[in-house]
Parts: C-alpha cells; sequence; structure tokens
C-alpha cells in the first residue's frame, strides 16, 4: 500500500478542487471515527447480555470494559508516532482490521481474560489505532490553520454521529438476531472504513520540511510536551473528560434498568448523547476561532457537572432521562476541538498525532476508572450514586484547572479582517 506525502499544499489549484478536497478529507475521518466510535460507544448495550452469557459478574465485565479504555488510550500516543513519521493509512488500515476482529469474536469468549483480549487489546486497541488521535492529526496536516477548529469540529460530529447511528441499530439487530449476532455485523460494518486509508495516505514529515525547522524526535517532543505546565493542566482536565465520556458509555443502560425505566430508554439515551454530541462538537468547532478555548473547556466541565447534579434531583422519568442524555451530549466530547486546538496551538502540527495522543492517553487512564469504577461500585452498594458524587467533584476541578493555561491572546476580527 502506496503512502505517500499530501500536504496542505497539496491540495491546490481551483478554490473548487481545493474545497472538494477538503470535504473528501473531512469524509474520511468524520466517517471513520463514526464507524469505530460508533461500534465501541454502544458497547454498553451488549454488557447485560454477556453477564447473562457468560455469568461472569458485571465487575468482571466492567474490567474488561475498563481495560479497554485503557488500552484505547496506550495505543494512541504509539499510534501517533508512526502515523506521523511513516504513514497514516498504514496504522488506520491495521487499527481497522483489529476493530473488527475483536468485535467479531466477542460473543465467542467465555471467560474474563478472553473478554479483555477481545474487548480490551483487539477491538480497543484497533480503535485507538484508527482513532482521535491520527484522524486529528491528519486532519491537521492536510488543512489550512484557518479550517482547523471547524474541521476538527466536523470529524468529532462524525463520532457521535456514529453513536446515534449504531444505537438504534445494534437494539434492531439484537431484536432481530439476537445480541451475539447483532455484535458481529457490528463487526463487519467497521470494514466499510478501509477505503479512508486512500485518502489519509501520507505523513509529517513534509511539513517540518516546508517550514525549513529541525524535526524533533519523538523524545524531544514529548519532553518539551512534559515540561510545559499548560501541556500537564490540559492533559489533567482530559482525564476528567475520560471519566464521564466512558461511565456514560459502559453504565448508562444499568442507570435506566436501575431507575425502574425500560430497557429501549438506554438504547434511546446513547443515542441522544450522539445526536446532541453533533450539535456540541460543531459548535465547537466554530467556537474555538473566537473564544479561548481554556474558557470553553472550562464551561463544559462546569456545565456537565451542574447537569449530573440536576439530575440526581429529579425525578428519573423517561423524559428526564433522554433530556440529561441530551445536556450530557452537547458537552461528551465537544471537548475534543479545544483540546486538540490547544495542542496545535502549542506545538503545532509537525508531532500532533502523537502528542494529541499522549492528552488522549490521559483521557482513557480516566476512562478506565469510570468504567471499572462504575460497575464495582454498582455491585458494593446496589446504587450508582457514589459514581456521580465523584463524578461532579471531578467535574468542578476539571473546569478549574482549565484556567490557568495559558493561551496566546485571539487576534482581533481588524486584525483578521486585514490579514
Amino acid at each position: 500500500m502506496s503512502d505517500s506525502n499530501p500536504t496542505p499544499a497539496a491540495i491546490a489549484g481551483s478554490p473548487a478542487m481545493r474545497y472538494q478536497a477538503l470535504w473528501l478529507v473531512l469524509l474520511a475521518t468524520a466517517g471513520t471515527f463514526a464507524l469505530t466510535m460508533g461500534v465501541r460507544q454502544t458497547m454498553g448495550l451488549f454488557l447485560s447480555a454477556v453477564n447473562t452469557s457468560t455469568g461472569l459478574g458485571v465487575a468482571s465485565i466492567s474490567l474488561a470494559f475498563a481495560f479497554g479504555q485503557l488500552w484505547w488510550g496506550l495505543t494512541q500516543p504509539f499510534a501517533g508516532a508512526v502515523a506521523d513519521r511513516i504513514g497514516t493509512g498504514r496504522v488506520i488500515f491495521i487499527g481497522v482490521l483489529l476493530v473488527a476482529l475483536g468485535t467479531i469474536i466477542t460473543p465467542l469468549m467465555t471467560t474474563t481474560a478472553g473478554l479483555i483480549f477481545a474487548i480490551g487489546v483487539l477491538a480497543a486497541g484497533g480503535a485507538g489505532m484508527a482513532g482521535p488521535s491520527v484522524l486529528l492529526g491528519a486532519t491537521t496536516r492536510l488543512v489550512s490553520p484557518a479550517q482547523r477548529g471547524l474541521a476538527t469540529g466536523i470529524v468529532n460530529a462524525g463520532g457521535s454521529f456514529g453513536q446515534f447511528a449504531m444505537a438504534p441499530i445494534a437494539i434492531g439487530l439484537t431484536a432481530a438476531y439476537g445480541w451475539a449476532n447483532a455484535m458481529q455485523v457490528l463487526g463487519f460494518l467497521i470494514l466499510l472504513a478501509l477505503p479512508a486509508i486512500f485518502v489519509l495516505k501520507g505523513n509529517s514529515n513534509a511539513l517540518a520540511a516546508a517550514s525549513g525547522a529541525k524535526r524533533l524526535s519523538a523524545r524531544e517532543a514529548i519532553g518539551q510536551a512534559l515540561a510545559l505546565p499548560g501541556f500537564r493542566l490540559l492533559s489533567l482536565g482530559f482525564f476528567v473528560c475520560g471519566f464521564h465520556v466512558a461511565f456514560l458509555a459502559t453504565h448508562l443502560p444499568g442507570v435506566v434498568a436501575a431507575c425502574g425505566l425500560p430497557p429501549e430508554v438506554g438504547g434511546w439515551s446513547l443515542a441522544m448523547i450522539g445526536l446532541f454530541n453533533i450539535v456540541g462538537s460543531l459548535a465547537m468547532g466554530w467556537a474555538v476561532g473566537r473564544w479561548r478555548m481554556k474558557s470553553l473547556l472550562a464551561l463544559l466541565y462546569a456545565t456537565r457537572g451542574l447537569a449530573v447534579l440536576v439530575f440526581l434531583l429529579a425525578p428519573k422519568t423517561t423524559l428526564v432521562m433522554l433530556l440529561f442524555a441530551a445536556v450530557m451530549g452537547v458537552t461528551f466530547l465537544s471537548t475534543v476541538p479545544p483540546t486538540a486546538g490547544l495542542v496545535a496551538k502549542m506545538f503545532g502540527p509537525a508531532n500532533m498525532a502523537m502528542l494529541f495522543g499522549i492528552v488522549m492517553l490521559a483521557h482513557q487512564i480516566g476512562g478506565f476508572l469510570g468504567a471499572y469504577l462504575g460497575g464495582a461500585i454498582f455491585q458494593a452498594t446496589g446504587s450508582y450514586d457514589w459514581v456521580w458524587y465523584i463524578d461532579i467533584l471531578l467535574a468542578t476541578g476539571a473546569a478549574l484547572v482549565n484556567l490557568p493555561i495559558r493561551e496566546a491572546h485571539l487576534p482581533s476580527r481588524a486584525a483578521k479582517a486585514a490579514a
């Protein structure tokens, strides 16, 4: 498979040609993210069926999902480094195949170790290789700086659309063919992402050559990033985001059941999160070019904490559950455009996939805790209340830690117009 080296300079020609090339890149990245994220975020719908089939217990199965959250994060810095230097297309190709294989063989696993291997190693590792750090790194490399904010919002919205679309598909397939066949069909659907490798081929070597700057080694780039307080604070806030996202993706159907609501409300709640995250992602992609990204992040985390508090105090009806899912959906992954934007603003696009992969690793350490503690606390107490209390505290902390990040002032509208 050829992996030549297109750059923003390669998207040349007439405005119409540049426009078509831009949307081809966005279709490839957003489509890939829709398939990988859509399947991963609907796995919580199968948790009860897997537990009934294997008899392993919610805590043991939650451990497999939690390991998947952690492994998804661990793969991304390495996948990003390979994509930056060797080629995005090759990394996505291997990642898509691993997601498909892991999803297809999951119904055959009957032990905790087997579920960890299928869900946590193969499927999650593959999703990390074809995940946001690699996809957003490619997007940053292939579009102009002026288009990056909206472009990352569109890619992020693709993942949200995948969740919105896949949840009802998974419910329908399960009702028609059973949970095992439904999961395997979802595994084959992921293969539809393979054509994206031909659009996203290339690496960031040409960016360094075009700028005339010395290309930092992976170790130098990581050392420079970790030495910057703003990068560490950004990663800490994203850790909290991972806790929220993984807990909801894994345990929201369980929360619905604990509230005494019908099981289909769980599926529609996940779909609502996906639908409204499309709105949140696109809005945030538009906003990052107009307001300080650290302030937008603080607002998003504070909104999450307030939404959880209101949910705890409200009566647990279907309407309340769907409204809560909608509000959480607006903030669910809309943290990604400003977080990716800050990484690109701090360090440029040359090592973007790898450095954003490190931030994603922090996100997934939080995701591990959100997925695992959700099951462990529920099994120990019979309630999710303590998880929600932790969630509120973490959201408050995340809102506060983003405020000290040093971010250059946005240029005035007059300066933008002059440019």
